[in-house]
């Protein structure tokens, strides 16, 4: 059976060849996701982290979306010139104005948008990744919350939550076992919440930002 990785390998193979055509046929109808602006990204980011952990290159086929699962496969299709590539999601942005996808600059080269920087462009799902898609997560909603503690029992959850003035008490399925995490907040960027994160830092609660699963 073959694994993530090379299903993935095998899928950008096939991009490789339709690309040369400008087209990507396939015998499953795939699901479009989204239509909008993309841009690229290159050599400021080239060699750093990315969201999931990974070092980003910018000539390999990826492409980094603000809530789809990581992992998550993709046809991009440029509607400006109808070239198509197939990428795969490892990073978070873009955060400029309504786009809805940071290209890698090899991806951005097989659709012809290097030189112009932006495209209109059409996101069909090929694969989905770490986590199910869904309506939410396909159309670049996110948000970001503050977690302080976890436990495996509700009432020392929510005993933590009534000390802590605007916390809440969430529910989680992690396999088998049910945990019971407690939140401080929700939040539209990173940045707010990791401001909200050193305050609370600071008044003695430690805990990290997490982007909410959707």
């Amino acid at each position: 059976m073959l694994n993530k990785q090379s299903s993935f390998i095998i899928i950008l193979l096939l991009g490789f060849i339709a690309s040369s055509c400008g087209t990507i046929r396939s015998t499953e109808t795939m699901r479009t996701l989204d239509t909008g602006m993309a841009s690229w990204y290159g050599p400021d980011f080239h060699g750093k982290l990315t969201a999931n952990g990974e070092t980003y290159n910018m000539n390999d086929m990826t492409a980094a979306h603000r809530s789809l699962p990581f992992n998550t496969v993709l046809k991009v299709t440029n509607l400006e010139n109808g070239k198509s590539i197939v990428v795969r999601i490892n990073d978070r942005g873009p955060y400029v104005g309504n786009r809805i996808i940071d290209l890698s600059r090899e991806a951005a080269r097989k659709i012809d948008m290097e030189n112009s920087g932006v495209a209109e462009v059409r996101l069909e799902l090929v694969e989905e990744g770490d986590r199910p898609v869904t309506r939410a997560s396909a159309r670049s909603t996110e948000r970001f919350t503050v977690q302080l503690a976890s436990y495996n029992s509700q009432r020392e959850a929510k005993a933590a939550s009534d000390n802590i003035r605007g916390t809440r008490v969430e529910t989680v399925k992690i396999g088998d076992q049910t945990v019971y995490r407690v939140y401080y907040g929700t939040y539209r960027s990173e940045s707010d919440a990791r401001t909200v994160q050193q305050r609370l830092s600071r008044n003695g609660h430690d805990g990290f930002v997490k982007q909410i699963e959707l």
